[in-house]
């Protein structure tokens, strides 16, 4: 439990820092219409009194009453029931107004507040390292910016609304022990008696909020894959196989919302039965053993009568709130691992206009590096290399081999476990790394393009650009001839991931918005694979013309397309098994890049 109210209390504290004195005023005005409910009470024994329910002269039995009442005695009388209730009627619009403007306020802040957390965890999470990624689902991290900090929102103001429930309880029940302590801490003794009975529904609460956090992960996740994967779907027509998932999951989650909706009605039930069976022995007691005067008994009973909804309220929110405790668990467990992978601070990582390109070379000293510590093959071992800047560097081996491993390490998105990457001289760590990687364009094997016009994918890396440019880009790519073609030009929209364009279209619009940034260092992760011969020699030749201006850094498995390279490196099982020039590797028969290359020359015959 005092797990449970730490992690309440960080997110309690970061509403304080985010709504500041409005809260407070809040919380204060609460506190104020509570208590204009609370002074309404008093007003009923008045109207009684001038209606002759009792004698008004009985109001000294009463705290507070009788100088409530002495100004009426000063008015004539028939102006007296009319003055009492104008009063009551001003007290119940006044408690309304602040209702209603409480309501509007609380909604902004919430609204605001779960804003802010949105924004703060999404920028958090940008600035985790890629290695975080590597072990999470992207569907998980949706399901918590959407689902849980929704959630975990709610139970907040679920805290603030018990807190100010409870308060106003305390000072009815302060009321009430004025006027006849043994009848309040009777009704005391028997809440807690029934407190106690209900506790297994807010424990039962807290375990279908933790099935429903695991039910909506997985929900959130199996529709991220479906829709990534609908083209494998409908060609393989697996349609029916994912639907049959989609009702198992849904109906658990039905089943789940049934499950909450009877625990709330069971326990708001026996709530209520209990609620009847002791007024009526409250009143008989009062009656028939304590002899309390009619007047006091009609005040207890009011504030008793107030009292026990704001009891069953207490109740019903302690359930509630049960059942979001998981989400504040989700959030702080992510919120532990993002700011242990830590990256960069996105507030003071302020753009360099003025970027010092690389002068000398990246350079790897005995760098090795698993994915999974616990096993012992590695994915790199003992890589010892050079590349020069300003070269055209090939990287190949077979599927599996490391390469894209070792892009990862070079550009220091990964840290080596044993070993070390440098940049010019320098280690390739921390902010340093960060700070290099604005000198990079990377283009994926599988191009991957926003669901945006195509003007708006290469303001996305460089919003500075003009048109001019960007036609530039496309020109260097082999794309200006057929985004001229398309209708709507540089503003077509592309659709999700670039749906709407083929493979090789797709790759060499993310070609020319990487070549849009100027950056000293390319990175091209089969970024030809999906071209035709045409214009991959298209591709070739322009870098070719960029060669001796900028770092180049190739993966191929088409081992034609590097002939040109500079320096070739060869991997095998995660080790550096060649490096050299093209044709000196060709030459050797017998070596991993002869052999490959005798493979490929065979196969397109």
């Amino acid at each position: 439990m005092n797990n449970h109210i730490a992690h309440i209390a960080v997110y309690f504290r970061k509403l304080h820092k985010f709504a500041g004195l409005k809260l407070y005023v809040n919380i204060v005005c609460m506190m104020g219409v509570s208590m204009l409910e609370g002074a309404g009470l008093f007003l009923f024994i008045p109207m009684l009194g001038l209606i002759g329910v009792f004698d008004t002269a009985s109001a000294d039995n009463i705290p507070f009453l009788s100088a409530l009442m002495s100004p009426l005695g000063e008015l004539p009388i028939g102006w007296r029931l009319p003055a009492v209730l104008g009063v009551f009627m001003l007290s119940v619009w006044t408690q309304a107004f602040l209702q209603l403007r409480l309501v509007n306020r609380n909604e902004a802040i919430e609204a605001g507040f779960i804003r802010h957390l949105q924004v703060e965890l999404y920028q958090s999470l940008l600035q985790s390292s890629w290695s975080f990624f590597l072990t999470k689902r992207r569907s998980d991290f949706v399901h918590v910016m959407m689902q849980e900090l929704s959630r975990a929102s709610n139970g907040v103001y679920l805290s603030i609304s018990l807190l100010s429930t409870c308060l106003f309880t305390l000072v009815q029940i302060g009321l009430a022990a004025w006027l006849s302590w043994p009848l309040t801490a009777s009704i005391l003794v028997c809440g807690v008696i029934m407190a106690l009975i209900l506790r297994p529904y807010h424990q039962r609460s807290k375990r279908n909020g933790e099935r429903l956090s695991a039910l909506m992960r997985e929900f959130y996740a199996g529709m991220t894959e479906h829709f990534n994967g609908i083209k494998e779907i409908k060609s393989n027509r697996m349609e029916e196989r994912h639907m049959g998932w989609f009702r198992d999951t849904s109906g658990e989650l039905e089943q789940n919302a049934i499950m909450y909706t009877k625990l709330q009605s069971s326990s708001r039930f026996c709530y209520k039965a209990a609620t009847g069976l002791l007024m009526a022995l409250f009143v008989l007691c009062s009656v028939k053993l304590l002899h309390i005067p009619p007047e006091k008994l009609i005040v207890i009973s009011l504030i008793f009568t107030r009292l026990w909804p704001k009891f069953s309220s207490l109740q019903s929110k302690w359930q509630r709130l049960a059942q979001t405790i998981p989400a504040f668990n989700s959030l702080q467990c992510l919120r532990m691992e993002y700011e242990a992978a830590k990256e960069l601070d996105i507030n003071e990582d302020v753009m360099d206009d003025n970027r010092v390109r690389m002068a000398h070379g990246i350079e790897c000293r005995n760098v090795s590096y698993r994915y999974d510590r616990s096993r012992a093959d590695f994915a790199l071992e003992h890589i010892d290399l050079w590349i020069p800047a300003n070269s055209m560097t090939a990287v190949v081996g077979k599927s599996g081999a490391g390469k894209s491993t070792l892009i990862d390490l070079l550009i220091g998105l990964m840290q080596p476990e044993t070993g070390e990457v440098f940049a010019d001289g320098e280690l390739l760590v921390g902010e340093r790394a960060v700070s290099f990687r604005r000198n990079v364009s990377y283009v994926a094997q599988e191009p991957f393009l926003f669901h945006a016009s195509i003007r708006d994918n290469m303001f996305i890396a460089a919003p500075e650009v003009t048109e001019a440019m960007i036609w530039e880009a496309l020109s260097f790519a082999a794309a200006e001839d057929f985004v001229r073609k398309l209708p709507q030009g540089l503003d077509t929209v592309l659709g999700d991931r670039g749906v709407r364009l083929s493979g090789g279209e797709r790759q060499r619009i993310v070609l020319a918005r990487a070549i849009l940034r100027k950056p000293s260092i390319l990175i091209l992760d089969e970024a030809t694979s999906a071209l035709d011969g045409e214009n991959e020699a298209k591709i070739q030749e322009a870098l070719i013309r960029l060669k001796g201006s900028m770092t180049i850094i190739v993966i191929a498995h088409r081992l034609s397309t590097i002939r040109d390279a500079n320096q070739v490196i060869v991997l095998e099982d995660g080790r550096l098994a060649r490096s050299g020039g093209f044709q000196q590797l060709a030459k050797e028969s017998d070596g991993v890049f002869g052999k490959l290359l005798s493979y490929q020359m065979t196969s397109s015959v």
